[in-house]
């Protein structure tokens, strides 16, 4: 079996690692697009960007591939999977019209509302005029979040706490072009406040399979200060997510919105992704949609997967969840993310990565944003290392992960040191 998988991040990494565990899989060939120095011992690279949808078709035509797993945002809303499909590749993730649940937050909060999906209360503006009337009257409260329309690796969400933050901000994005044309339209929502779950299905079009539950760290500092970033670490299972709440979840918010993107000629097939907030009457809340895994969701979730990967995204892609069962391991994984100095508005790149622990069984150092320069390891981006650690208990997952983290020499890097604080509360060890 010969398996493509798009992208170059840790999510990816974890991806590849995983893969090459299959044994039902029968996985031979595994080649990623373009990948990290991290993938390389796991994959063969290919030099072709994630955003590149004709091209990477091309190659997995001439390649023959089996499976095309596609781990990034972008090129789903480029259409790979039309592209892909109108050639018959198999391909695992949605179409460009039903990828627009992340591509898009105007149209997915509009979506949420015909619906009937609990979200919070929202206006759409495509003027910087509009939105400060809209700030101004007050109607949605404060603290506020400003959203960018598109797509902005996960730093689109503004969080104001005063009116001068929240049209400081609109102007911002309308005004100032701060994420271009992701920016020109913004949605400005009601703050919700109470603790984040990501909740993660596998779909084929008409049935969902939850994944392993995940609490992300989107804040880059600790005690969720600083601004958000694509994600600081997570931790599975989410000990704030109660059996009541993952059935309402199912209910309400997943089911409903699966159902709703068939109704509109839009069927989802892949990872649809909710995060949501479970606000102080224990409601759940979509904050926002994504379309593929998370990440660093994605790297807890695969930690703790028993089953096949290449099996059951296979399934996916051919439409035949209906007999698949997922299972998972008991230990709890945790993700620390060690990011660039400056990230996530003024990345420093190209730094040298000049040590990194090694590997062992349990503890994996997931890359996501490295090259090498001959022998040295260099940093290309925002969140370089993912480093994910298995653990018999919460507690010893996360001080594995974090010895690990500490070995780590990377010049003015910056990482979390209260991933899982949270759960370990309410596990009465904090």
């Amino acid at each position: 079996m010969k398996i493509l998988v798009v992208g170059g991040g840790a999510r990816e990494h974890a991806i590849v690692a995983k893969l090459r565990e299959s044994t039902i899989g029968a996985v031979d060939d595994i080649y990623c697009a373009p990948g990290n120095a991290g993938i390389a011992k796991h994959a063969r690279l290919v030099p072709i960007a994630a955003s590149n949808t004709v091209e990477l078709a091309d190659f997995a035509q001439t390649i023959k591939a089996d499976l095309t797993i596609v781990g990034p945002e972008l090129p789903l809303m480029l259409g790979i999977v039309d592209e892909f499909k109108k050639r018959g590749l198999r391909i695992f993730g949605p179409t460009r019209s039903a990828a627009e649940i992340e591509g898009s937050k105007a149209f997915a909060r509009e979506f949420l509302t015909r619906h009937h999906v609990p979200s919070p209360r929202y206006a759409i503006c495509g003027s910087f005029d509009e939105a400060e009337r809209i700030l101004t009257e007050g109607e949605l409260g404060l603290p506020c979040v400003v959203k960018a329309d598109g797509l902005t690796a996960g730093k689109g969400a503004l969080i104001c706490e005063t009116l001068e933050e929240a049209v400081a901000a609109a102007a911002s994005l309308l005004q100032g072009k701060r994420f271009g044309k992701a920016g020109e339209r913004v949605v400005i929502e009601e703050f919700i406040p109470g603790e984040e779950v990501s909740f993660m299905v596998l779909c084929d079009g008409t049935r969902a399979i939850p994944l392993a539950s995940v609490q992300d760290h989107k804040r880059l500092k600790d005690g969720d200060k600083g601004p958000n970033t694509g994600g600081m670490g997570a931790v599975s299972p989410a000990l704030n997510l109660k059996l009541e709440i993952h059935k309402e979840i199912m209910s309400t918010i997943i089911i409903p919105t699966i159902a709703g993107l068939s109704k509109e000629g839009r069927p989802f097939s892949g990872v649809l992704y909710a995060g949501l907030m479970i606000g102080a009457d224990g409601k759940p809340k979509v904050l926002e949609f994504n379309a593929r895994f998370g990440d660093p969701e994605c790297q807890v979730i695969l930690a703790r997967l028993k089953s096949d990967l290449a099996s059951l995204l296979v399934a996916v892609a051919d439409g035949a969840l209906a007999d698949v069962k997922v299972e998972w391991a008991k230990e709890p994984a945790v993700c620390v993310v060690v990011a660039s100095e400056g990230y996530p508005e003024n990345t420093i790149k190209g730094r040298e990565i000049r040590r990194l622990p090694d590997a062992e069984e349990g503890l994996q150092i997931l890359h996501g944003a490295t090259t090498l320069d001959g022998q040295k390891l260099m940093t290309t981006g925002g969140r370089v290392l993912a480093v994910t650690a298995l653990g018999a208990s919460l507690p010893q997952a996360l001080n594995r992960a974090y010895a690990a983290v500490g070995q780590i020499e990377l010049e003015g890097s910056q990482y979390r040191r209260d991933i899982g604080a949270s759960a370990l509360r309410r596990l009465g060890v904090a």
